[in-house]
């Protein structure tokens, strides 16, 4: 993610800005990639804090215009909740843009998104013929970890799921195409194998002895679909890490160059050696605090060649779907 310039003096923005340092209110516009001090602002404004520009006074931002579904008001922190997954949403969305995915250029269908709260059952979350049902609950620290050490997960945050659930949504656009379908056999295996009976078997047997050397984690072993939602959540992972330490002023003997567009690389190896190099330092400096890894992943041969799979299609796919 970058780091954007202060519209009305000097210093910096980030993201998820609402006004400058000053106190100006400021608009991030997902079409320039830029702030902007002038309205009309998002509706979802005042009431989750959004910081999205709306195409009209009393209008939803591109983001929250995609959200079908809001969490029910009535079940606790179920807003608060929600406007951090708005956050998450916005993220990721912008990172997807980078390579023109869901904006004005993308002629194809765009996600709807069903953002709920949790009653006394979890939110199975999800994608269906494009929509994405995420679980707002999925924000509260203690019960992501609870989850996460419940299914020995070694990473799970709101930014990770959404950037997996769109994959899914992501495969379903490009599998509209007549040239994917046999590519992706090819590498990721036939998805039409039985989803439910593959996730039953893996949350009853366990991931195959040999997930290390062909899958990213284990739940990607469970099915082709799962598979490539992780290995698509850990590209955008990846690229994002690296666009972020260059937007942030940092160098590192790795980087191709100082100006490097990590979205703009065309060469998936390099782009994920460089990531995955710098990775390792982060997790070093992760270790100083007693914090955990940041990124604590390992790459098989197989697993770079999903990836190097993934970014060819994520970066040519959204244009004439």
């Amino acid at each position: 993610m970058r780091v954007f310039a202060n519209p009305v003096g000097a210093g910096q923005l980030w993201f998820d800005n609402l006004a400058t340092n000053d106190g100006t209110p400021v608009a991030y516009d997902p079409q320039a990639r830029a702030f902007v001090v002038m309205p009309p602002f998002c509706a979802n404004r005042e009431r989750i804090g959004c910081n999205w520009i709306a195409p009209e006074q009393g209008a939803f931002c591109r983001s929250c215009a995609m959200t079908a579904l809001a969490p029910d008001p009535g079940i606790p922190n179920a807003i608060p909740n929600w406007a951090q997954t708005e956050v998450a949403k916005r993220w990721v969305l912008d990172n997807l843009g980078r390579w023109h995915w869901f904006r004005p250029e993308d002629p194809g269908t765009r996600p709807v998104f069903h953002l709920l709260a949790e009653g006394p059952t979890p939110v199975p979350m999800g994608h269906a013929e494009g929509v994405v049902t995420v679980s707002v609950a999925e924000m509260d620290p203690v019960l992501v970890t609870a989850r996460r050490q419940a299914l020995e997960e070694p990473y799970r945050t709101m930014i990770g799921h959404m950037r997996h659930e769109i994959a899914h949504m992501l495969w379903w656009r490009l599998s509209l195409r007549d040239d994917f379908l046999d590519a992706f056999r090819a590498m990721f295996g036939d998805e039409r194998a039985d989803y439910q009976t593959a996730l039953q078997n893996h949350y009853e047997n366990g991931p195959p002895a040999d997930w290390r050397t062909r899958f990213l984690t284990t739940y990607a072993s469970s099915h082709p679909h799962e598979d490539w939602a992780e290995t698509a959540a850990h590209l955008l992972h990846l690229t994002d890490i690296v666009d972020s330490f260059v937007a942030a002023g940092l160098s590192s003997p790795e980087l191709p160059g100082q100006n490097w567009d990590p979205y703009s690389e065309p060469n998936p190896y390099r782009l994920i050696h460089v990531a995955a190099t710098l990775t390792i330092g982060v997790n070093h400096i992760n270790r100083s605090m007693g914090l955990s890894d940041l990124y604590p992943f390992v790459h098989s041969k197989a697993a770079l060649e999903k990836l190097a799979f993934v970014h060819d299609w994520l970066r040519r796919g959204a244009q004439g779907l």
